[in-house]
């Protein structure tokens, strides 16, 4: 393994301080509520909106103020997030009694969760994107009640009109005008004029993530997102010009992003690297994806695919590209990533708008036990079982000798009585 290019900065280790703060900030809105979103809305986002949750006159405003072209854009990546969504639900299916032993009937149910919020940023650049990503699938789903939220633009009271016909075109029932870690404690625990949800999903800066890791067991997250990561796995057949554009894409989102190839091809390596550079000097972001290439980019040579693979697997990145020969060999033996883009045509941008897969993916070597946000994501599988007589004589003497094997004699109890009794 040769390192071509290295990233010049180590992982920040997690911010103390921000911890403290984020705690100050929930605590604040448990006790204050109203009062106390207000105030950080006000500070923050320089938003001084009295009532967050937004009117239907808004909603139709910013419909008013987007071009058709964009309107149809979003409609389009609508529906194709919708169809996917959809073909996945029909993977989650209720499981009928089955007989597992004589007199033994085991089954599950697809529940939707009742209430879910997606959180949309609106920091650095509007993402009307994340909305249909977060949204969309608990609607198919079949959430009763679906929230959304997003800080308004710095200085005014109005979120992003584009972000919020997304919003609405999601199927969105709440939208509040709220960001930040005050937004995502007002969500888990509710206010005067926001009732509680049961899950929260989406992307957000170091503060929202660390306000979903407080409050989780409170409700339900999806996972704990950090700074956008691209890696692309290529052999001598790659195109240099497309990897330079799909790791620079991940660069712009942020200056902590990564963007990392692992290539079995010198050429390759290089020509991806001076690529960068040249788009550099052109990109009209170049400010945010020059330090992050910069300071978190990587280029690495290696022997072979499989040992590349195996590095790959160790990193699990959010994104991973294939551009190589023969990747009907290379994607069994993938394991860890948050969504996989297979060959040249694949862009990593696709998943993030439009194919129909989702972008809330995991980051920091989460993939190693979660995927992305799905459907699934607000279903629970719960299980039921019905025992009869016959079952009975099977199953109760096992479950009793366990019970006391544990010193549980209660437990014990519970299965002996059953035999005991007439209950039946």
């Amino acid at each position: 393994m040769i390192k071509l290019k290295e990233a010049l900065l180590k992982k920040e280790q997690e911010d103390e301080m921000v911890k403290k703060r984020v705690l100050e900030i929930i605590e604040k809105i448990k006790k204050e509520g109203d009062h106390a979103l207000r105030q950080y809305n006000i500070l923050f986002d320089g938003c001084k909106r009295e009532n967050y949750l937004i009117r239907e006159e808004e909603i139709q405003k910013a419909y008013k103020s987007i071009s058709e072209t964009t309107l149809d854009d979003l409609r389009f990546a609508a529906k194709n997030i919708e169809e996917f969504s959809k073909r996945q639900k029909e993977m989650l299916k209720d499981m009928k009694e089955q007989e597992l032993l004589p007199g033994v009937f085991l089954g599950h149910r697809a529940i939707p969760v009742d209430a879910c919020a997606g959180y949309v940023p609106g920091g650095r650049y509007p993402l009307p994107s994340s909305a249909l990503m977060s949204i969309i699938p608990a609607k198919v789903a079949g959430v009763k009640r679906i929230v959304a939220c997003s800080p308004a633009i710095k200085g005014t009271n109005c979120i992003h009109p584009a972000t919020l016909v997304a919003m609405d075109l999601a199927g969105a029932n709440e939208i509040y005008a709220m960001g930040g870690s005050q937004a995502i404690a007002a969500l888990a625990y509710g206010t005067e004029s926001i009732k509680a949800v049961d899950m929260i999903v989406g992307p957000g800066n170091q503060y929202v993530t660390e306000a979903k890791r407080q409050v989780s067991g409170e409700v339900g997250i999806d996972f704990l997102a950090g700074p956008s990561e691209v890696v692309v796995i290529a052999d001598s057949t790659a195109n240099p010009t497309v990897i330079a554009a799909d790791i620079l894409a991940q660069s712009e989102h942020d200056p902590q992003a990564r963007g990392i190839l692992l290539c079995t091809d010198e050429r390759i390596g290089k020509e991806t690297i001076k690529e960068v550079e040249n788009f550099l000097k052109e990109l009209s972001t170049a400010e945010i994806a020059k330090v992050a290439w910069e300071n978190n980019g990587e280029v690495i040579l290696f022997d072979t695919i499989e040992s590349a693979i195996n590095f790959c697997n160790e990193i699990a990145p959010e994104h991973l590209e294939i551009q190589v020969k023969n990747f009907d060999e290379v994607v069994p033996k993938l394991t860890n990533y948050g969504s996989l883009f297979v060959g040249e045509g694949a862009a990593e941008v696709f998943g993030d708008y439009v194919a129909g897969t989702n972008h809330i993916l995991p980051t920091m070597k989460a993939a190693r036990y979660t995927g992305g946000v799905w459907v699934g994501t607000f279903m629970k599988i719960v299980t039921n079982q019905r025992v009869t007589e016959e079952g009975l004589k099977l199953i109760v003497p096992v479950a009793s000798r366990l019970g006391e094997l544990e010193g549980l004699y209660a437990h014990k109890l519970a299965a002996d009585v059953r035999l005991k009794s007439s209950i039946l």
